[in-house]
Parts: C-alpha cells; structure tokens; sequence
C-alpha cells in the first residue's frame, strides 16, 4: 500500500485502483448540458463556478487532519430493484388478521407462568415488596408517609371546598385511592389524592348539572325561579341579594349556600356519578391499552391549561377571603360574572375575615419561600415545616376562643362527621348527563399523572406502565364513588415532597392513609371552628407553581412560536370559556397545528459536500455543489392528501421549471412557428429531477397519484425524474398504488449520490455489476480490508498530497 492520492475527486491508491465512487461532480456535466451549452458567456460562468468549487474542495481537505477517521468504500452503483434483488430483500412482515387472531389466541392459552405474569402485572406491588428491605426502605417510606399525610389533612379539606362538597370529602379523597393505588399502582414515588384542577373539574360538572338533576329530584335549589338555559333572563332571589342575569343563554347561575357542614344529596350524587364513570373511562382505556391517547396533550398545552384552570381555582377562593357573597356561574365568561359580583360586593368585605386570610397567607407565603425552599435552610431540614397543618390548627384554636364564628360572621367549616362512610352506590340515573365531563376529567387527570409518574421513574431508574396506571386509577376512582369520594389525583406538590424526604415505595402511602384514618376517626370532629377563608388561603398559596408557568411564556416564544401559540390559546380558552371548553379548544388548536405543519413543510435543494457522498441543505451548507442540470429535492414530510399540492407546487417552483406552463408555452410556440425544430427541451438548463424521499414515513394514495403526476408532467418536456431512499413502507404503497404502471422500478434507487451517480456515469463499470455477485461482494471485501490498511497509514501521515 502506498500513499493516499486525490485526483479529480478520486480517493485513489498508488495502484490506480479506484476505491470510493465519489466525485467532484461539478466536473462532469451529463451529456444532454454539454451538447446544450453554446452560449460562451454560460461557459465562462461555469469554469468561473468550476473553479470556485475546488477552492471549496481544498479548503474542505485542508479541515481534514491526520488522526481523522477515513470512509473508503467500493461498490456498485444501485437501484432499489437490483438492491433487492442482489439482497433478497422482501415486504414487511404484515400479519393478516386471521393470523393476528391466531397469534392472541395462542398467547392467551392458560398456564401457570402465564396466569402467575398476569397476576404479578396487575398487582405491581408484589414486585417490589419481593425485594423490599426492612433495614433500608421502611425507615425513610415511614417518615415520608408522615409527612405526606400531614399535607393531605389541610389540603384535601381545602380542595374539598372546589367541588361544591363538605371539607370533609376531601378526606375521604386522601384515605381511600390511596389504599388501592398501593395495590394497583406502578409508581413508586407520586402521591395521588386531591389535586385543585381535578377537584375544580368535578365542582364544575357539579354546577353545570345541579339545577337539572335537582328539579328531577324534586327538590327546591336555592335559587328561585330557576329558568331552563333556553330562557334570555333568568332572575335569581335569595336572602343574600337579589340579581338579574341578562344575555348569555349558556351561563347558568346558582347561589350557593355558605353553609358547608351540609351535604347536599344531588351535589354529592353528582359528583360521585362523575367519580364512578371516570374510574370507568380510565379502566377500559388501560384494558385496550390507550395511553397513548395523553400524547396529543403536549406540555404546552397542559401548561396553559393548567394556568387557565388555576386562574378559576383563584376566583373560586375569593369570596372566602374576603368574606362576601358570590353567584357560582358555568359556561362562557363565567369569570367575568363572578368578578362582576364581586366588586359589586366588595364595600360588604368581611374585616375580620380578610384580616385572618391575609395573617394566613403571609405566614404560609413566608415559611414556604424562605424556610421550605431556601437553599441554605432546606439541606438542613430532615423534613420540611408542615405549615399548612400549622395553620391549621392555629386557626382552628383561634376561632374557638375567639368565636370568630358566632360574634364576627366568619363562616366556618361545621360539624364534621366521625369515622368511614358506609358504601353507597353512585345515583346511576346520572350517569347520562356527566359523560363529556367525565371524558374531560379522566383525561386530563391521566395527563397529569402519568407526566409525574415518567419524571420521578426516569430519576430513579425504574420503568412504569401507562396504560397499568390506567387501570390503577380506574380502581381507584370506581372504589371511591361507593364510599363518597370525588376524583383523585396525583398532586405535583406532595409528590415532590414525598419524594425529596427519602420515600423509597409506595408502602408510603399505607402509613399517610393510617394517619388520615387517625383523623377520620377521633380528630376530625376537632376542626369544626376551622374558618373557610383559612383553607381558602391555603389553596391560593398552592397555586403560586401553577401561576409561575407563565414564564414558560417567553422561553416558548423563543424556542416555538408555535408552541408558544398552543400555550396561549389553550390558557385564553380554559379563561374565557370554561375548563371543559378550554380543553376542547387546546386540543383542537393543537392538532391543527401538526396539520398545518404537516401540510406546509419545509423543502429544500440539496447539494454534494465536496468529496463526499453527503447531501445537505444547499441554504445550511455554503459547501454544498449543486450539480449542474440536476435538481436535488427533499420534502421534509410525509406525503399525503392534505400536502399533495403543496409538494408539486413546491417542486416546481425549486427547480424553477413548472412542466404544465412550460408545456403550455412550448404548445403555444409550436402553434405560432412553423419552423419548429422538434426539440422537446427547449434549451432547458434542468434534465433530471431527484426526489429524496428519507423523510417519508407514510404516503396515501393521493400521495401515489401526486408522484405518478410528478413523474408524467416532468417527463413530457424531457426531464427524467428518479425517486432515492423510499423506505419499505413507501414502496409498498407504490405497488398498491398501482405506480408503476407509469413509472419504471429503475427510477428508484438506495441512495441519493446512486442516483446521482447514475446520471453522471450511466454506463460505468460499477454498475454493471449485479449486487451480492461474486465480484461484486470479493471487491467490497478487499476495499474494505485495503481501507482499514489506508487508514492506519493516513493516521500515521503528517500531510496529504493532493493532486
């Protein structure tokens, strides 16, 4: 082996054995430009161009240093037709649906393994107790379900408050999903119980549906001469105000009592119906393992969602903080009633009322950001402060020595009911009317969940199953409907918390739901003077993550302006609308944005990096040469119905030659000439047109008849068309398609520099030779062996001389 030569783009030996097929290709035009290129002017722009590229070239070698690895192959030039065949390449394998069926039939045949994998997949925690360890688990899952179960008792009688049910509920939401998530759950870390997006849901629904189900019933609402939605103007009368309603026939309007030690059976029957068919939903959606469905919820839209709902959480918990009285509205711009109602009710602000909210949320504000979150204080602390059970407590004892209650008109949360509810049925009559609420719920709460469960398993190493945890909720959510229960979820602030404290499974939860019981039992009744307006304030401070996804805002418009847009719309519409409708228009909004992107691409030319086989973007890579009267085209989508013109039209207008007007034209000159010579180019400077075709995933059958079109159109004025790097999948659709019928299997080749080359040097040795022949295959093998000796070589050489 000698030295390494370049000549005319040519990795050679000093054998003169040709070892790589790559060419400058700018040196060789195709035959039909040399014949065409009379004008001088356009020859001296082409040596002028010709040069220019070599001093490319030898910049390009000169970048290349010594200890760089070199790509030294030898092979025949391939289309796909003779690839596959010199390969014995064949179709995708693609099952019929007997033999599908077969398949399952087979697989569910009854044996000891497969009963003991189908047990041990839907019990996840047989799994991890097998390897639990006293010594080093139960420790830290203690102190971490302590801790946890501390923040449930303020927070799930907070949230209680959101769905328009006694505090109490809210207890019931952190004992029993928790129990059975245990058994059903395959995350190790996530706490699940109340969460104030859900629980704002589920009071949604309950609203929505109240006066409907409530008249059913029999029973007389607090608001009277209650309207059906049809009317213009409904009137309603209570002791606390009377108001007309004007306008909007989607916006309904209840007064709600301030009473909250009273349950009220339609509501709870409601919620517990929406409770009882979500955990349905979920169910059957792990059943046919539908998980993926949460994949069209992007984070920018939960993002926004989250943002827009957390805004209607806020407007929920003002009338407690202040103390006033406010309508409860569904439907479009229901936030702009209610902050109507307020300021119009604002000169009645409780004093005293807003005073312990303001003290409640100071306090809570402070202890968060400069004690539980501060940098140089939290590392020191084994667990963080329980803040929201102190206050709490703090309130509770206030407003009994004081009687906040009695002398000030501070409403309070009321007798709570001592131990566990019996089982109940939910009211199944109701189950028609909640059915797009439940979707909505069961929806976004898998969304949120599962997006917790993947973060806290990626940092700890473990995997978990989506469509697993589909069932778990489903158990979960269907347990809790027969014991008075609302919708749970998994709460990204506990779950944080859980997890920093050191939990290590989800024996957690066990000890957070012995701790509850501990309250249901004996310490509830305790919390009876507790005010509303110190729950409610515990709530705003818990939004203050929520509301710091407004940042998100600015990184979105720098990183995607359509991401961006996702964001903003999915927010305005969870704000001006509703929750349900805001999710609707997100999801919505969102998927027309993969449509539009997917309609409208990006396109581009490609180029040859000099002394490459490498095709890059002429308008990324200065270096890149195209090649004279060749096209090289990339559509960066797949091809179907809905891009199908955009790809002609882009086409055409990329090489510049669009056959339908040029075939026009030349008609009309045919017809207006008599003299006409009978070349069909016409003195076009493009002859061949290449389709790079990598980036297709799929193509339909407007695809097909697109290309066919493409390749007909193009071929009338004398340009030849060749497709390069047409997966399989695509390929098939060809044959389905019917393509070539039009177009020859030889039009489509492995790669695009095959293509290329077969326009350059269609009669070369290389390629003659049929692929997988024994030359073919004995000359690769040697190129091979004779590159790793040329490399070695180069690697020990100092300089490269190039000829």
């Amino acid at each position: 082996m000698g030295k390494s030569l370049f000549k005319n783009g040519k990795l050679k030996q000093n054998n003169g054995v040709v070892l790589t097929d790559i060419y400058t290709i700018s040196d060789k035009l195709p035959p039909q430009d040399q014949t065409g290129l009379k004008n001088n002017e356009k020859m001296e722009a082409n040596k002028t161009k010709m040069e220019n590229d070599k001093e490319k070239q030898n910049l390009i070698l000169q970048s290349v240093g010594d200890n760089d690895a070199q790509v030294v192959i030898h092979r025949p030039v391939y289309s796909q037709a003779k690839f596959d065949i010199g390969f014995e390449g064949s179709k995708r394998p693609n099952p019929t649906l007997k033999e599908t069926i077969k398949q399952q039939v087979k697989s569910c045949k009854c044996s000891n393994a497969c009963f003991t994998k189908f047990i041990i997949q839907l019990f996840p925690f047989l799994t991890i107790m097998k390897g639990y360890s006293l010594r080093h688990d139960l420790f830290s899952d203690i102190v971490a379900g302590l801790t946890v179960g501390i923040m449930h008792v303020p927070q799930g009688m907070a949230y209680g408050l959101l769905t328009q049910l006694p505090p109490i509920h809210g207890l019931y939401v952190s004992f029993f999903p928790v129990l059975i998530y245990f058994f059903f759950g395959s995350s190790r870390h996530v706490s699940i119980g109340t969460f104030a997006v859900v629980c704002l849901m589920v009071g949604a629904a309950v609203d929505k549906n109240y006066s409907k189900l409530a008249s059913a019933e029999g029973i007389t609402t607090r608001a009277a001469n209650l309207t059906p939605s049809t009317s213009s103007i409904t009137e309603y009368t209570t002791d606390a105000y009377t108001q007309t309603v004007s306008g909007n026939n989607s916006v309904t309007q209840s007064i709600i009592e301030e009473e909250t030690d009273v349950t009220d059976p339609v509501k709870l029957g409601i919620a517990m119906a929406v409770t009882f068919l979500v955990g349905c939903i979920q169910f059957l959606m792990g059943v046919l393992h539908l998980g993926f469905v949460t994949t069209f919820l992007s984070d920018p839209l939960v993002s926004g969602f989250t943002t827009g709902a957390a805004c209607h959480v806020f407007t929920s918990q003002v009338k407690h903080v202040f103390g006033v009285k406010m309508g409860r509205y569904s439907g479009p711009l229901k936030l702009i009633y209610s902050y109507r109602d307020f300021f119009s009710n604002i000169p009645e602000t409780n004093l005293v009322t807003l005073g312990v909210s303001a003290s409640a949320i100071f306090i809570l504000a402070v202890v968060k950001e400069h004690i539980n979150n501060n940098p140089k204080i939290k590392p020191k602390l084994k667990m963080p402060v329980p803040i929201e059970l102190i206050m709490v407590v703090l309130g509770t004892v206030t407003s009994h020595f004081l009687k906040l209650g009695e002398k000030h008109n501070v409403v309070i949360v009321g007798k709570i009911p001592t131990g566990i509810p019996a089982p109940t049925p939910p009211p199944f009559n109701y189950l028609a009317d909640v059915v797009t609420d439940a979707i909505a719920i069961s929806i976004v709460a898998f969304a949120i969940n599962v997006s917790m469960c993947k973060m806290l398993a990626r940092k700890h190493d473990y995997d978990i199953n989506p469509n697993q945890e589909l069932i778990a909720y489903g158990f979960c959510n269907v347990f809790s409907s027969f014991f008075s229960a609302f919708c749970s979820a998994v709460s990204l602030s506990r779950s944080l918390v859980q997890e920093n404290v050191g939990c290590k499974t989800q024996v957690t939860g066990l000890f957070s739901s012995v701790l509850i019981l501990i309250v249901l039992l004996v310490v509830g009744p305790l919390f009876r003077t507790l005010p509303n307006c110190v729950l409610a304030s515990i709530i705003i401070v818990a939004l203050k993550g929520m509301f710091r996804q407004f940042t998100e805002l600015h990184r979105l418009w720098w990183i995607s302006k359509i991401d961006f847009g996702v964001w903003l719309v999915s927010f305005l519409g969870t704000v001006i609308l509703d929750v349900d409708y805001g999710l609707a228009v997100g999801v919505i909004f969102s998927l027309l944005t993969v449509l539009a992107r997917s309609s409208r691409p990006y396109s581009c030319l490609l180029g040859q990096l000099p002394n490459t086989d490498i095709y890059r973007d002429v308008s990324v890579y200065p270096s890149a040469v195209q090649i004279n009267g060749v096209k090289i085209f990339r559509f960066e989508a797949s091809l179907y119905f809905a891009n199908a013109e955009n790809f002609k039209h882009r086409i055409y207008e990329m090489t510049a030659v669009n056959p339908r007007k040029l075939k026009t034209k030349i008609q009309n000159i045919k017809k207006d000439s008599a003299n006409d010579t009978g070349n069909s180019n016409y003195n076009i400077d493009l002859t061949t047109v290449i389709i790079d075709a990598s980036s297709w995933s799929y193509i339909d059958t407007v695809g097909v008849k697109t290309i066919s079109q493409v390749f007909t159109e193009y071929e009338r004025i004398g340009v030849k068309v060749l497709l390069a790097q047409c997966k399989s999948a695509i390929r098939e659709m060809f044959v389905k398609g019917h393509l070539y019928e039009s177009v020859t299997e030889n039009s489509l080749f492995v790669t695009v520099h095959d293509a290329v080359l077969s326009v350059i040097q269609p009669n070369s040795q290389a390629h003659s030779l049929e692929p997988g022949s024994k030359e073919s295959v004995t000359k690769a093998s040697t190129s091979r062996l004779d590159a790793d000796v040329e490399c070695i070589q180069m690697n020990n050489m100092n300089t490269h001389e190039r000829l």
